[in-house]
């Protein structure tokens, strides 16, 4: 194990957690329901959804069509879905990761020699 690797049981709670927030994506999220979320019920139950922008800036996004309504565009209706949220898991746990990896400083191990 070098230096920089997390300890045993860091890893095993990181791993924990991306194999849940994973299995829950993959396998759980299809059976969402197709109502609409709380946000979207309540601008149509005060009659102002009708107001909402035709082109908003997020659909300006470059993968703002690969992932449309929470599906991945392009491949079999069954697995959409699930595609989408595995790809959506790993990428955000790659970026929290990384930002994670440049905000703490890695850790020295005695034996190390100062930097000058």
């Amino acid at each position: 194990m070098t230096p920089s690797d997390p300890p045993p049981k860091n890893r095993l709670v990181w791993l924990t957690g991306l194999g849940t927030a994973l299995v829950i994506a993959v396998f759980i999220s299809p059976l969402a329901s197709g109502d609409p979320d709380g946000l979207d019920r309540v601008a149509q139950d005060l009659k102002f959804d009708r107001q909402a922008h035709e082109n908003p800036p997020a659909r300006q996004l470059p993968f703002a069509q690969v992932f449309d309504e929470y599906a991945l565009q392009g491949v079999p209706t069954g697995l959409a879905t699930p595609l989408a949220g595995l790809i959506g898991t790993l990428i955000t746990f790659g970026l929290a990761w990384g930002l994670g990896k440049l905000v703490i400083p890695s850790q020295k191990s005695p034996a190390d020699p100062p930097e000058s």
